[in-house]
């Protein structure tokens, strides 16, 4: 899978030399610069980055490229076989399709997230402010699809069941049902099981230049620190050299310029420190702020107050739709290992401002399930409407 660190994304093709004027304008991470550029955005998300120089250099324009034979591929650029396959494959690598049956709501339920362009409105301002001063640096730069069809992928379409506030996916029988999928807490977790939460950053937000990892541990700070400005997703990692974890991470910080056009910060928690692991998953996987919950209270609040645990056999081998998710990561070409503590659950939160509290949470109950992208963003669309009708509303009281 292709790194979010910087270097690797420009590597030594044309825009090596335009770098000082991309960071000076603003494009300083990989998810936000690959808006404008075509080609190398189209591999990046195949994880065939390898190639980007040497089709760079050809001059040919991605529509060429992907009309070359397979013969011309591998004669010209030395792609292999199954680097072709992936290369032609003009679908989406970090899609999240999750059945209509995939559904758990819960009882404090009571309203469908809005459905307004307000997402649409902030990302294109953003974007359309870079792109304009970015064109003049840039030759050849270009969107693989509009801004309009990128966000379409994410809306929620008629007929997808709502998950609610609380969500996990399926209960899926293991072995005819011999063997029970373990149950999950059908009530949000209480914002007080996690605005103290002692936390301790591990990593920055990844920025060109900087060091691969924050060589002195900051002291410990509460969870509230946080989101006290701003909202806040957490992703709650079960173990950062897990192949499915890497690519849940992958294709959630993908989405980074959407979350920005919202306001919204993106953190992963771990619940165990390993150096090492650290490093390998942060940023090729992962560019954003890394927290260290070594108390693991926030995989307790998802399990209503105790840790929801699996094991690897009747948790995996034996379950289907774990495998199902297993071959999901293999496709979108992850390493992995099998470093520390494996079989606590973990999921994702979104936090509201201050003390707003909890707004939705996904919780694991099949070892890689992923909070579906689209209710992600439309939650967090949905916190965004919040915060400017209360401006609004305080602005009018004060008038």
């Amino acid at each position: 899978m292709a790194s979010y660190a910087m270097e690797d994304f420009v590597g030594n093709g044309v825009l090596k030399g335009q770098l000082p004027k991309l960071l000076e304008e603003g494009w300083d991470d990989v998810p936000t610069l690959k808006d404008a550029l075509e080609i190398r955005s189209y591999l990046h998300d195949r994880a065939l980055m390898q190639y980007a120089d040497i089709f760079e250099a050809s001059g040919k324009s991605l529509p060429e490229l992907l009309n070359l034979s397979t013969g011309d591929l591998s004669s010209q650029f030395g792609m292999k076989r199954g680097h072709m396959a992936r290369f032609k494959d003009r679908t989406s690598a970090c899609s999240d399709p999750m059945p209509k049956s995939d559904t758990l709501t819960a009882r404090n339920n009571s309203s469908i997230p809005s459905r307004n362009n307000s997402i649409y409105k902030s990302y294109t301002s953003i974007k359309s402010t870079k792109m304009q001063s970015v064109r003049s640096s840039l030759s050849r730069t270009g969107a693989n699809k509009s801004l309009e069809q990128s966000l379409a992928d994410f809306k929620i379409k008629d007929g997808y069941t709502f998950k609610g506030i609380v969500a996990a996916g399926p209960a899926v029988p293991r072995v005819c049902g011999c063997i029970q999928a373990p149950p999950v807490n059908e009530k949000v977790a209480p914002y007080s099981a996690i605005e103290n939460i002692s936390i301790q950053k591990l990593t920055p937000e990844y920025k060109i230049g900087m060091e691969r990892l924050v060589k002195t541990k900051t002291p410990p700070m509460k969870a509230l620190e946080l989101w006290r400005e701003s909202p806040a997703v957490l992703l709650c990692i079960r173990r950062p050299g897990c192949i499915m974890c890497r690519a849940e991470a992958h294709q959630l910080y993908a989405k980074k310029p959407i979350f920005d056009a919202l306001g919204i910060q993106l953190f992963a928690v771990l619940h165990e420190y390993i150096e090492s692991e650290v490093k390998d998953f942060w940023p090729r996987y992962w560019g954003g702020v890394v927290v260290y919950d070594q108390g693991m209270e926030f995989f307790k609040a998802l399990g209503g107050g105790k840790l929801l645990k699996d094991k690897f056999l009747s948790g995996f081998l034996l379950n289907p739709r774990a495998i199902a998710n297993y071959k999901r990561a293999r496709t979108l070409g992850v390493e992995q290992n099998f470093k520390g503590e494996g079989e606590i659950k973990g999921g994702l939160f979104i936090v509201g401002r201050g003390r707003s509290g909890i707004a939705y949470q996904f919780i694991e109950r099949n070892f890689g399930d992923w909070a579906p992208l689209a209710e992600v963003i439309e939650i967090c669309t949905q916190l965004q409407d919040q915060q400017r009708d209360q401006s609004e509303t305080i602005k009018t009281s004060q008038e």
